[in-house]
């Protein structure tokens, strides 16, 4: 289905009329001496690099894949000819690519086929459309969807249960994540069919939430929701496939030219590796093994595509759950409930030979940790690695193991990430969201240091921003806006926010472009506009650097081009 958008986008920027500038002759550049070869200029506009030596530029000219020249548009003068492609770019604002630096690509392109239950306002609505969808799932089959959000109802703020879906489930199983991605609704069809009684444990690193009698009420949190989603029927090859190619051709649409997925198995990476031999490959992907899968990644190594539009280079490893779901693993309890939730997703003594391998193998690795306890612990366990594996061992110097999601950081542990060079990836959609919860989840102490993003950065730290969609809308506007505003969609915030802690546009523009490069390792070839790297622009109707606050989730990506090829045109 989007086999040949890729194609039809190229034909469509080949069809672009030649215009001139009034600064411009472009006819005569076309028969100067001075020619010099590109395939496409974009000119008369404002480039916002990322490059700290020259931040903007009006104009770049590329051949191939790569940029030729960032610069004035009198020097571009010099590439306006020959069969160049020239843009016109007069009221656009063109910046180096934006990556999302954490997403599920696959989810993003499943997101259209299943029951989405983003942006629904109440508890009610949310019940009507799940028996709405569920209506038209056979019996026996599984009723699936995502999306559920308590914290943005306006009628109860609690998690589902079972209690709310069995009336119209029960030939049925059901299994729904919340929006978080770490939680989830199952319904009593489905718990009989996993075998899952009052009598059942919580499994490691995972729970079970009950009712008075000790019954599962079907909402459950980590590790517990492996057990469904084992029961699960498989998605075939084709329908992984096509989620692949709509998961990256949506990215696109909304300005993102990379993405760093989070957890990919190899089953994907073997289909991407397809995808990018077919040409259908609408943005890069940076990619990360799962955890359960690290002796596969151990064992083969890092793998890339000689165009560096897929590359795979890390595992992902899963501590804790989230702060919403209470799942988070505090020092202390918390403000709101009588436990400091959970850790053991994967246990330090799965993990530390991973560590230890990771680093003799330069495998990057990328651990899910929000709460300050198990940002501590998987601290500990880093450090512990890097002192067991002598120096002259590691396959790399630098090995840039990152931190994902890391919600809550005592100064101490702030320091820590300086001082062992660990890279924070965290994603400002989730402060704006969890800051609704938060102070009743934290008290205010807490939030001194919760969604920390200045204070990292006045210690020198790199943020690596994203999105976590499908947890998040996955939208570029949102989190640009997020980052440097601290506050709701609506303009408001409420008490214990600290606006201090938003960051400055220009700031913003790192963690979303040259940033993600960095924490990816590639900083030199992409993540900013400067001679010799990849073609990725991201071009928006509005200048984000300067439009009000409110404009910035208005404006409008016009334009989407990974290594000079338009992959998306509006």
């Amino acid at each position: 289905m989007y086999k040949n958008n890729l194609t039809l986008l190229s034909l469509l920027g080949l069809s672009l009329t030649l215009v001139s500038c009034a600064k411009i002759d472009v006819a005569a550049s076309a028969t100067s001496s001075k020619c010099i070869r590109a395939d496409m200029v974009l000119y008369n506009t404002k480039i916002y690099t990322a490059n700290e030596a020259q931040w903007t530029a009006e104009a770049t000219a590329i051949l191939g894949d790569k940029i030729i020249f960032v610069g004035t548009n009198a020097k571009a003068v010099n590439y306006m000819c020959g069969g160049a492609q020239i843009m016109n770019m007069a009221g656009k604002y063109v910046y180096a690519g934006f990556t999302d630096s954490h997403q599920h690509v696959e989810g993003v392109g499943q997101r259209p086929k299943t029951l989405s239950l983003f942006g629904i306002n109440s508890l009610k609505e949310t019940v009507n459309a799940i028996e709405a969808f569920s209506v038209t799932v056979p019996a026996n089959e599984w009723v699936q969807g995502r999306g559920w959000i308590e914290r943005e109802w306006i009628d109860e703020k609690r998690f589902l249960s079972k209690h709310d879906v069995d009336s119209f489930t029960a030939d049925k199983p059901l299994f729904m994540p919340r929006a978080d991605g770490v939680s989830a609704l199952v319904n009593s069809k489905a718990l009989e069919l996993a075998g899952i009684t009052k009598d059942s444990l919580d499994p490691l690193g995972g729970k079970f939430e009950r009712d008075v009698d000790g019954s599962p009420n079907g909402y459950i949190l980590a590790s517990a929701m492996d057990i469904f989603r084992d029961i699960i029927p498989l998605k075939t090859r084709d329908y992984k496939k096509d989620s692949l190619v709509q998961g990256m051709f949506e990215n696109a649409k909304v300005g993102w030219t990379n993405t760093q997925d989070a957890g990919m198995p190899y089953v994907n990476v073997e289909i991407i590796k397809e995808i990018q031999a077919e040409g259908n490959m609408a943005t890069r992907i940076y990619a990360a093994a799962n955890v359960i899968e690290a002796s596969t990644m151990l064992k083969r190594g890092r793998e890339t595509t000689p165009d560096n539009m897929f590359d795979l280079r890390g595992i992902k490893v899963y501590i804790d759950g989230t702060l919403g779901s209470r799942g988070a693993a505090l020092l202390e309890n918390y403000a709101d409930a009588e436990h400091n939730g959970f850790m053991n997703r994967t246990t330090k003594d799965e993990l530390d030979p991973i560590l230890r391998e990771a680093l003799r193998k330069g495998i990057q690795i990328q651990t899910h940790v929000i709460g300050d306890r198990a940002v501590r612990a998987v601290l500990d366990w880093y450090e512990e690695a890097f002192s067991a594996v002598p120096k002259s061992e590691w396959a790399v110097a630098d090995p840039r193991w990152r931190l994902e999601h890391v919600q809550i950081i005592p100064a101490q542990d702030q320091a820590r990430l300086v001082s062992l060079g660990i890279l924070p990836s965290m994603q400002a959609s989730h402060g704006i969201g969890d800051l609704n919860f938060a102070p009743d989840r934290l008290g205010p102490d807490r939030l001194g240091y919760a969604y920390p993003w200045q204070q990292l950065v006045d210690r020198g730290l790199m943020i690596l921003g994203g999105s976590d969609a499908p947890v998040e809308l996955g939208d570029p506007r949102i989190e640009f806006y997020a980052a440097v505003t601290r506050k709701r969609l609506d303009g408001t915030s409420g008490e214990g926010w600290h606006p201090e802690l938003a960051v400055n546009r220009e700031t913003a523009l790192k963690m979303f472009t040259i940033w993600p490069a960095y924490g990816a390792f590639q900083e030199d070839i992409r993540g900013s506009v400067e001679v010799g790297k990849y073609a990725d622009f991201t071009i928006f109707d509005r200048d984000l650097l300067t439009v009000p606050e409110a404009d910035i989730l208005t404006s409008e990506n016009l334009m989407t081009i990974v290594g000079g090829k338009i992959t998306y045109q509006k």
